[in-house]
């Protein structure tokens, strides 16, 4: 095997003794390997196969993830830039940052429930997801920051002007009434963060974003041996454990992305007439295929309440709507070159 990678890292124990490993890629015919080396202070060393496989693509998933972890645990690297994409941490990005690791350690608990209820009955009445209204990391910052006025409301990040002048009423009318600590500007958080939690704490990031890559890339690879093997969504479902809803998206994206999943859409549409596969394209033409559920009414009816739940109708929206879509791409291209 050919090592084309190595990089040595170093953390300090709680007794102040430095430990080392080493990371490292190497290939051999076509196979890539990814481990890790722990050094013992008598020399000793202990290998961990982390990957090996055929695709970089999946070795480089698993490399940023299993690194994530070791740095969120103290490891520093001899070689900096280990990551091997841009980080784009500039002093405005730091700042947010820093006002999220902060929010997530200090936040008020009892605000935050009451805000993640007004989100719920707000969203409920808006008949909206309720990450749309807000996320769970803004509703932290304003339980955390507690802010009074409209002025310090657009202080918070992710909050702008339409987002302020639609919700911040209601927002203001939960955070104003709590006893607060600090006020604003919010430049005292720099201060009040530890620098080294602070590092722990993206790398952690960093952690959680590598693992959901790799789940996506696993996913997909599970979606495309699986659908080219005849495989109907239960068999895919068993295989990727992962939820029809989930499923169905990654086939949208498998489609998009150029790869044909027609042998799963004929599968699974095989026994639904072909006068409401029809009925369900007439529907995208005339209303657009953005949203599902105005197609589901003019398919189905205003008022369509099926014993066994809608989720079985939407992914029939769903696979048909793939097939309308790759149809009018095809149209378009073929009007572009004509």
């Amino acid at each position: 095997m050919q090592i084309v990678f190595m990089n040595r890292l170093s953390r300090c124990s709680t007794v102040e003794e430095e430990i080392f490993a080493q990371l490292w890629i190497g290939e051999e015919e076509g196979v890539w390997s990814l481990g890790w080396r722990d050094f013992s202070s008598g020399g000793e060393s202990e290998d961990h196969l982390w990957y090996e496989g055929g695709s970089w693509n999946e070795m480089l998933c698993v490399y940023r993830h299993e690194l994530a972890v070791k740095m969120g645990d103290g490891y520093r690297p001899l070689i900096d830039g280990v990551f091997h994409e841009e980080d784009g941490l500039n002093s405005r990005n730091q700042e947010q940052q820093k006002l999220q690791f902060y929010s997530e350690h200090h936040g008020n608990e009892q605000v935050y429930e009451q805000l993640c209820a007004w989100r719920r009955g707000r969203a409920s009445s808006e008949r909206k997801a309720p990450y749309i209204l807000a996320s769970n990391r803004l509703l932290r910052m304003l339980s955390a920051f507690l802010p009074q006025t409209l002025e310090e409301l657009l202080q918070i990040p992710g909050i702008g002007e339409t987002k302020a002048a639609q919700y911040g009423p209601d927002w203001l009318a939960i955070t104003a009434t709590a006893a607060r600590e600090h006020g604003f500007p919010l430049k005292w958080v720099h201060e009040a963060v530890g620098e080294e939690a602070f590092i722990s704490w993206l790398y952690k990031q960093k952690e959680i974003k590598y693992k959901k890559q790799l789940e996506h890339l696993r996913l997909r690879r599970v979606l495309l041996q699986g659908i080219e093997g005849g495989n109907d969504m239960d068999q895919l479902k068993a295989a990727s454990g992962v939820g029809r809803r989930e499923l169905l998206e990654a086939v949208e994206e498998l489609e998009k992305d150029g790869y044909s999943v027609e042998k799963l859409i004929e599968q699974e549409l095989g026994e639904v007439p072909g006068s409401e596969q029809q009925a369900i394209w007439q529907a995208y033409e005339e209303l657009g295929d953005m949203f599902l559920k105005p197609v589901l009414h003019k398919v189905y009816g205003e008022d369509f309440a099926a014993a066994e739940g809608l989720d079985m109708y939407y992914e029939r929206l769903r696979l048909v709507r793939i097939r309308f879509r790759r149809a009018q791409h095809t149209t378009s291209e073929l009007s572009a070159t004509s």
